[in-house]
């Protein structure tokens, strides 16, 4: 896709986006309702929402910022928009959305901006992972929609765990592996995270290949 078309795609999903607080509520009337993003509605999927609601009311309110990220970050001197293709269901969105949020608040000039794929899958396919759809998907970009870079849809390493599961052929069930995911997720504590985006940000990607 050439560029304009790109930034032309860009601007049409901003233009729908929303805050990390209305994203937040509306997870939240979600879990009453007991629904979820997305055009699909099964009794997995109200589940994982209720349950990223959970985990990410704990990070909101638990996960800390090394310092000397936050120091990179708030030497951004030009504005940026951070912007997150997610779904609620998605397990890997409620480990890290809170963690880019805490990331984008240390520096007004960033503006921190979520959309669900399933609404923007034009956009979603010129972000993708290995061929894959795969979410969260956090897109960089600067005044000028440009994109400085990309980060999703999770850690190194948890997609480094993620492959062995994917690739055992007596995996077990997708549940179970939730598990093993989420165990994860608490020991690293939001510090791959941090450090990978430090990185995208220094350089425009990961060194590694995720």
């Amino acid at each position: 896709m050439e560029v304009e078309q790109l930034k032309s795609l860009i601007k049409d999903s901003l233009a729908k986006s929303v805050s990390y607080e209305d994203y937040t509520r509306l997870i939240e009337q979600l879990v009453v309702e007991e629904k979820t993003t997305g055009p699909k509605q099964n009794e997995d999927l109200v589940y994982y929402t209720k349950l990223n609601a959970q985990r990410s009311r704990r990070l909101n309110k638990t996960v800390n910022l090394p310092e000397n990220i936050a120091q990179q970050i708030k030497e951004i001197d030009q504005p940026q928009t951070w912007l997150v293709l997610t779904e609620s269901w998605c397990g890997d969105a409620a480990q890290s959305l809170p963690l880019l949020h805490k990331l984008a608040d240390v520096n007004t000039n960033i503006t921190f901006r979520l959309v669900l794929r399933d609404e923007n899958d034009q956009l979603m396919d010129q972000f993708l992972t290995r061929g894959g759809r795969s979410i969260p998907k956090l897109i960089i970009l600067n005044e000028a929609l440009d994109v400085l870079g990309t980060w999703g849809p999770r850690p190194v390493d948890a997609q480094t765990l993620y492959d062995s599961w994917r690739n055992d052929p007596n995996k077990p069930p997708y549940k179970e592996f939730q598990v093993e995911m989420q165990k994860w997720y608490l020991k690293d504590r939001g510090q791959s995270t941090f450090a990978e985006v430090s990185k995208v940000l220094a350089t425009g990607q990961l060194v590694e290949e995720v």
